[in-house]
This record gives structure tokens, sequence and C-alpha cells, in this order.
């Protein structure tokens, strides 16, 4: 990975330039967890809330949206649309930037066919959000194609749409996570830190990485697959901080092998896997810190194993991007129903006051 050389405006300046609109509480705070910390054998582990930026319940797609909106507002748009699978984070913060900025919102799903409306699905519907879903499709590409016809349909009904990739992970999207390395460079302080974080479209990932290169120089940034190969991952994840360093009129040259992935830690995209559990409860019990079934339980998971197995350096600093999601886990509480330690106390055994 390297730099070129200076260019007439700085990284920064074109950062500060490009337009966004407000959306997220920013900065997130940068958290402690010592005694998740020992447990794993890390010097010094912290979580970085991005769970708490405040739109749709908090997550990492606000820092994103934050530039596409900017550019759907531009083109006088009065419906967005974008696509998802059943509990995409990302479809309901569209949702909710919709509405925030005066627009309807219309959204592609695609998995199994929902038994119930709850989390992030729940949240949709709240938002007022037109649904159209694909029973067992969940394909990218399927979406896609359902996005682009819905969106023709609505022009010719005389409608504007603005329309949105899965995860809003593009160039533009993901300078929402070079803004925010600057943020935690900010916080952290210099010197070497290990940066890890869920992967799914690969726009956090990508901006991190390019943020990091700007802004953390010393820093090693880890992404965990909940579900595409690490392949894939690389791939992507280099298009799209290309994409980002052009529009930062920055030389940024970034290999396939430089980018640092694992995608062992899950089976399929949306279902929960043991380890995700286990790591859901460790941080609640050992924290207060609440994570979700489809994204970042997966992901502490890959940190936690990395750590016990020396992959990462237990004297460096680790940070955690906590990137959300947190409604989502009410639509699994079925998977946590039998840890529940509740005694029921009929009326007739109950204490009764005069």
């Amino acid at each position: 990975m390297s730099t070129s050389a200076d260019s007439a405006q700085s990284p920064d300046d074109c950062l500060d330039r490009i337009p966004r609109v407000l959306l997220a509480d920013l900065p997130t705070p940068l958290q402690e967890v010592p005694r998740l910390s020992r447990t794993v054998g890390l010097k010094r582990l912290l979580i970085k809330r991005d769970d708490q930026t405040g739109l749709a319940m908090g997550g990492n797609k606000a820092r994103k949206l934050e530039y596409d909106f900017a550019v759907i507002l531009e083109q006088g748009s009065d419906v967005v649309l974008t696509v998802g699978g059943t509990q995409s984070n990302h479809a309901v913060m569209t949702a909710a930037a919709a509405r925030r900025t005066g627009m309807d919102a219309k959204i592609v799903l695609g998995g199994p066919d929902p038994a119930e409306y709850q989390g992030n699905l729940l949240l949709d519907i709240l938002f007022g959000a037109e649904i159209r879903y694909l029973k067992d499709d969940d394909r990218n590409d399927h979406l896609a194609s359902a996005m682009d016809e819905w969106a023709e349909t609505l022009r010719k009904e005389g409608r504007r749409p603005g329309t949105l990739p899965v995860g809003g992970s593009t160039g533009l999207g993901a300078l929402g996570y070079v803004r925010a390395m600057r943020e935690l460079a900010g916080q952290l302080g210099p010197g070497a830190s290990q940066i890890v974080m869920a992967v799914g479209s690969c726009g956090t990932l990508a901006g991190a990485m390019l943020g990091a290169r700007l802004y953390m120089p010393e820093a090693r940034v880890i992404g965990i697959s909940v579900s595409r190969s690490s392949a894939e991952i690389a791939r992507r994840t280099v298009e799209i901080a290309e994409e980002s360093a052009h529009l930062l009129q920055c030389g940024f040259s970034l290999e396939e092998s430089d980018v640092e992935s694992y995608d062992c830690y899950h089976h399929e995209y949306g279902v929960p896997t043991d380890s995700g559990k286990a790591a859901i409860l460790l941080c609640a019990q050992l924290e207060g810190i609440l994570l979700d079934p489809v994204y970042t339980g997966k992901s502490m998971a890959g940190l936690l194993d990395l750590a016990r197995r020396r992959i990462l350096d237990p004297e460096v600093p680790t940070v955690f991007i906590h990137t959300g999601g947190l409604p989502i886990l009410f639509a699994f509480e079925p998977g946590f129903r039998d840890l529940a330690r509740c005694t029921v106390i009929p009326p007739h055994l109950q204490t009764q006051s005069e």
C-alpha cells in the first residue's frame, strides 16, 4: 500500500469540501472494555460505539448515508430506493434518512419468508417504507434488478427516484469511514493499533483502510466477514477504496493482498452461529454492551478467536468497530429464550398486601 506525490489539495481539504447531509450524532464514544480485555488476553481493548450514531437506533450506515443523501438531494429526488437482506441495517437506515429529509422510501428485500415483522423489518414498517420482498432470494444482482425495474416504473409515473446499492457501499459512501478514522485517530492517539470490524458489502472496510492510511498509518485493519469470501472481500474493497481515493484526489494504491479478512466465522448470511451467540452473551454480561446475531456478534466472535490464537498482538491496542444492528436482536428472541431465569409465581402464592 502506498501514496503518491502530493496533489494541489490535501485529502483532508477534499474530505471537508465534499457535501454531506448531517444525519449522525458524531463523534461516537471510544469505550474501554477492561473485563472483556482481560478475559481474552488483550492488554487493551476498546469499542468504537458507532451503534450510537443515532439514526434508526444507530449504526455505521449513518456515516455513509450522509454523503449518499447529499447527492440524492442535489439531484432533486423525491423517493429513495435501496436493497438488502431481511434484517438489513442499511435498508432501515435509508428509510429513516429518507423520512428525515422529506422523501418516501421504497426497499427491495430478500430472504426466507418472514414469519413475523420483527427487528429491522418492523422499523421499515414504522418508517412507512414500501417493501417488495423476494422470497427465498437474496442474491445481490436479483435485488438490484428488482430495484431498477421499480425505479423505472416510478419514473414513468412522474416520480424522481434516487437509488442506492446494497449496503450503500460506493466510493462516495465509504468516505464516511475515512472521516471515522480521522475521528478515531484523535481519540486513540498515535501509535500502532489493530482495528477489527464486520464486513458485508465492503464499504466500511474500504473507507477504514483508506482512512487508516491517511490518519493512522501504523494501524492494522482487519475485516470479519458476515457473508462473502475473503477473496470477494479483497476484490470489492480495492474497488471501493480506489473510488474513494479518486474523490479525495490522493494517490492511493491498494492491492488485494493488503486486505486482511477472515471468512470462517459465518456459515450463511443472516443465520446465527454458536460462536456469535457466545460473543453476544459475553459482551452483554461482562460489559453491558449489546451485539446482534447477524453482524456484530459474528465479528466479535472473530475478534475473540483471533485474540485467543494470538493472530492479534496482545500488546497492541485493539479497537472493535461496533457497527450497530441492535433492532436485529429482537428478531432472534427464540434463540435466547432458553437462557431466561424467570420464576413465574401464580396469583395464589403471591404475597398480598392489605
